[in-house]
């Protein structure tokens, strides 16, 4: 039977407007925010998603202002920056999609010399001092909130999202251990909320009535001295009293010991934590962190448990995601298998950020995968069903050549299903059966427990080598 994702795929009123469906793209850094000579690999690579029929996307997070960039030259909402972000909105705008900007001031997390955030210091993720911000520069960082968040605006966004988790400034100024202040920005749970409400407040000034206001908020920072509940809950509802629309929820500080994303994180694993936040505000609420598998995102919907599901590296395994629900094509969904390899090891490497099993994310522009002429199609060998193979296969034959994939064992997947046999590990089988899926909708050709000679091959017009690598013999007594 056909899986039902009624709620997964159903539209939403936000009040400033209606999103097609329930997918939120949650904002992931991918490297291509820092550089303005990039704005067309980022358009393209946001604009995939939103062909793919994502309903709200967000941007990574771009700085107020130069203290909060991440790094030297990181991503900063200035005028510079925001001049040419139309060519994204109108990307987003015209595959029907709805597409906001990120706020993001790193405070103690940046990695450079202007760090600046609640009280002075150093986070044990930076190599680099903290200074405090004096009173005067909490109200300037403040007015640069509500500045960034109208040239947003202008650039066509349709609204603004401001960072308030994963142990950013705003989160810092949020909880007692990174927050000592005797001033009205501390001072107690009251005090320290005072920053982060005067910030939604003058962004929902600048940004108007018709734009939507999102703020990622931390409902657990799994930090010693972070926030207790009631101390989120009060928050939250002094957001929603300040104009936020959505409370889109976040899950642990970067420095904390706690995982929250890997595959050892069971799946909707804070899923109740985020109910308990929405049954005591009157805004839609996104549940975030390990929700991949669409069934899950359905239960979690269907459950009472939350609004939107927020889907991040999901997103960049297969950007078409939401579509292929719609279709009926569940089945052929690229599994994104939790590795962070490609994607945040990217990203905190200063990197450009992809994908290992959709190696065109952020690539868009470069790796363009156009149909071929039937004049121009070829016969083409692909040796060896590893994770390599599976691919070039799939690929060869997405773009209309006739493929046959040789594989010298009788399973497809290589020693991805060794892998798979890990505790831990499942996401790798179900991305080998979404290969196997696809394989079957491409129409590509399978000899399995085949070895193919140079003799079998000269038929072809094209030979892939897949073989992979010879396995490392470990000598164990």
């Amino acid at each position: 039977m056909r899986p039902d994702y009624t709620h997964l795929l159903s539209p939403l009123d936000l009040g400033r407007f209606e999103v097609r469906n329930r997918f939120v793209m949650g904002s992931m850094h991918t490297g291509l925010e820092d550089r303005p000579g990039d704005v067309k690999k980022l358009a393209a690579y946001l604009g995939e998603r939103a062909r793919g029929g994502v309903g709200l996307i967000v941007t990574g997070g771009y700085s107020p202002d130069r203290t909060g960039r991440l790094t030297p030259r990181g991503a900063q909402a200035d005028d510079r920056t925001l001049a040419t972000h139309d060519l994204i909105t109108r990307e987003v705008h015209e595959a029907d999609g709805r597409i906001i900007l990120q706020l993001l001031h790193a405070g103690r997390y940046a990695f450079h010399p202007l760090a600046a955030s609640a009280r002075a210091g150093r986070s044990p993720i930076t190599p680099f001092r903290t200074r405090r911000l004096t009173r005067r520069g909490v109200g300037r960082t403040i007015d640069h909130f509500a500045a960034a968040a109208r040239r947003a605006i202008g650039a066509g966004y349709d609204g603004v999202e401001i960072m308030g988790s994963e142990g950013y400034l705003l989160n810092q100024f949020l909880a007692p251990g990174t927050n000592r202040r005797r001033d009205r920005w501390g001072r107690g749970p009251e005090g320290r909320r005072t920053m982060p409400l005067a910030v939604a407040a003058a962004v929902r000034e600048a940004i108007g009535p018709q734009a939507l206001l999102s703020y990622r908020i931390s409902l657990l920072d799994l930090v010693p001295e972070g926030q207790y509940w009631d101390e989120t809950l009060a928050l939250a509802q002094g957001l929603v009293e300040r104009g936020v629309d959505v409370l889109s929820t976040g899950i642990g500080w970067h420095e904390s010991r706690v995982p929250t994303i890997v595959t050892s994180v069971p799946r909707a694993a804070f899923a109740p934590v985020t109910k308990r936040l929405r049954e005591e505000v009157e805004v839609p609420v996104v549940a975030s962190n390990r929700i991949h598998d669409p069934q899950v995102a359905e239960q979690v919907l269907s459950s009472g448990q939350a609004d939107l599901i927020s889907m991040a590296r999901p997103l960049l395994a297969d950007p078409h995601l939401p579509a292929k629900l719609a279709e009926g094509r569940a089945n052929q969904v690229v599994a994104c298998i939790s590795c962070n390899q490609a994607c945040l090891d990217k990203a905190f490497e200063g990197k450009r950020a992809s994908c290992l099993v959709n190696p065109r994310s952020g690539y868009e522009t470069e790796l363009v995968l156009s149909p071929v002429l039937e004049r121009r199609r070829r016969n083409v060998a692909v040796v060896g069903a590893g994770p390599a193979g599976l691919e070039a296969a799939i690929s060869a034959a997405e773009r209309g050549h006739v493929v046959t994939l040789f594989e010298a064992t009788q399973e497809l997947g290589g020693q991805l299903r060794l892998a798979a046999r890990i505790p831990g590990k499942e996401d790798y089988a179900q991305a080998l059966t979404s290969w196997r899926m696809r394989l079957f909708a491409a129409g590509v050709g399978i000899r399995l427990d085949t070895r193919p000679s140079a003799q079998d091959l000269l038929d072809f017009h094209d030979v892939v080598v897949a073989t992979g690598v010879r396995p490392r013999a470990v000598d164990l007594p």
